[in-house]
């Protein structure tokens, strides 16, 4: 009776400090940028917002389109929405964040973020010759290191 207390008891010990390990590593750290009340240079929205995520490598725009702008778009494209969201996948180069590229090899656009500024940029590229200009000024900037 007593060897089998023993072997229950370190079965329970080892088994305690597996789980223990375990669910050390799957903590981890990530870092959010949220961009918000960004003011873009061509449309006026109620709420113009990217958030950051990191770990996740993934931007998400949450954008309302004010009335003029919505309809502007919505006498294009009829399956314009007023509340959107636009999540692209993203990547780290250098300083700079940059979301996946969309277009074809020869001509594509992508948006460009730094660290700590509150610009969004949009990256343009032809031919291997690349222009970037401001899209979006942000009033106000938010990161967040988060542990999960």
């Amino acid at each position: 009776m007593m060897l089998k207390n023993k072997i229950f008891n370190l079965t329970f010990i080892k088994i305690f400090l597996i789980l223990t390990i375990f669910n050390i590593s799957f903590y981890s750290f990530a870092e959010i940028i949220i961009l918000s009340e960004c003011k873009n240079n061509k449309d006026t929205f109620k709420k113009n917002e990217y958030v950051i995520d990191l770990n996740k490598s993934l931007m998400t725009r949450n954008f309302i389109y004010d009335k003029k702008t919505y309809k502007k778009y919505k006498l294009t494209d009829i399956n314009t929405q007023k509340e959107n969201s636009i999540t692209r996948f993203i990547y780290e180069e250098n300083n700079s964040i940059l979301t996946d590229k969309i277009g074809y090899p020869q001509f594509y656009t992508q948006l460009h973020f730094e660290r700590d500024s509150l610009e969004v940029k949009i990256k343009t590229v032809i031919n291997d010759e690349y222009g970037t200009q401001i899209l979006s000024k942000c009033k106000k900037i938010e990161i967040f290191d988060k542990v999960s």
